[in-house]
């Protein structure tokens, strides 16, 4: 077989229909769009999401959220809760997602100071309230920031 002995199969190749050249083309008046209405107008498309005047789907599903594209996930974690740890541990984002404490989804760690603390602990987050900053201090514990990655 070669190339130039190939052939279109029979049907796979059509003339395109030429609209409006006479009544007795078959595609005359109307150009095959039928009598009146929507789609018989020149613009007159209809979108795929339209049920015909039923109401649509985009609609009828509750609406919720939103999240925008600089929001970040932090979680809140109180000083208090930091008591359950053991003297000396390095409480850090990880070890709290791990634990269960915070979502999974957390990419950041605030500490804020509800609660009180009475053993030192050494605390990695991104972020300290002033007031969580004192008292892990007096405790005798340390506090290293983080810098949030990108």
């Amino acid at each position: 077989m070669l190339l130039e002995n190939l052939k279109v199969p029979y049907g796979s190749v059509k003339n395109r229909m030429r609209v409006g050249r006479g009544n007795a083309s078959g595609n005359g008046t109307t150009c095959g769009r039928g009598m009146k209405g929507q789609k018989a107008r020149s613009g007159g498309k209809i979108p795929p999401y339209f049920e015909g005047g039923q109401m649509p789907l985009q609609r009828r599903l509750p609406k919720f959220g939103f999240t925008g594209a600089v929001h970040k996930k932090s979680a809140i974690f109180n000083i208090g809760d930091i008591e359950r740890f053991k003297l000396g541990d390095n409480v850090n984002l990880d070890l709290l997602k791990n634990k269960g404490l915070i979502p999974k989804k957390s990419l950041t760690l605030k500490i804020l100071a509800k609660g009180k603390l009475t053993k030192p602990v050494t605390i990695v987050a991104h972020h300290f309230s002033a007031e969580a900053l004192k008292v892990v201090e007096k405790a005798g514990g340390k506090i290293i920031p983080v810098k949030a990655e990108k």
